[in-house]
């Protein structure tokens, strides 16, 4: 089963049921992949999910990822700063690398890098790529 870290962007889009991308977040509970996780990567989706729609949303969310035998906790130990452009989308690389993800699933041109960088290989899908893998 692919193990696999959502960019926050990636989670906001495919939360609707009326978005395209709704699969995405169906797919996680029906078990069709474990998204991996850390606490960094929950506060970020906290925050920007009660931006884009509301506290509320935000919260529920929250507790289906919390509540959910598909999603894997973790604590990265390495902080390894491939991403400079960036630097807040470290946490996404450093959480791929700790669970020893499959992919991240990413639209964010600041993910191309890892493309040039052999160790870790982190690979990175966009969510078109996930979607079709998915289906």
């Amino acid at each position: 089963m692919n193990r696999v870290v959502l960019d926050t962007n990636c989670l906001l889009v495919s939360i609707s049921s009326r978005s395209e991308y709704f699969e995405v977040w169906r797919g996680l509970h029906e078990g069709r992949y474990v998204l991996c996780v850390s606490n960094e990567i929950l506060a970020e989706y906290e925050e920007v999910i009660a931006l884009k729609a509301n506290r509320e949303v935000a919260e529920n969310v929250i507790n289906a990822l919390v509540d959910s035998d598909f999603v894997e906790f973790v604590d990265p130990q390495f902080h390894l700063g491939l991403i400079t452009s960036d630097p807040d989308d470290n946490k996404f690389v450093d959480c791929a690398f700790a669970s020893n993800a499959t992919f991240i699933v990413s639209n964010d041109k600041h993910f191309n890098v890892l493309q040039t960088i052999d160790f870790p290989r982190i690979n990175v899908l966009k969510i078109q790529e996930f979607l079709a893998l998915l289906k």
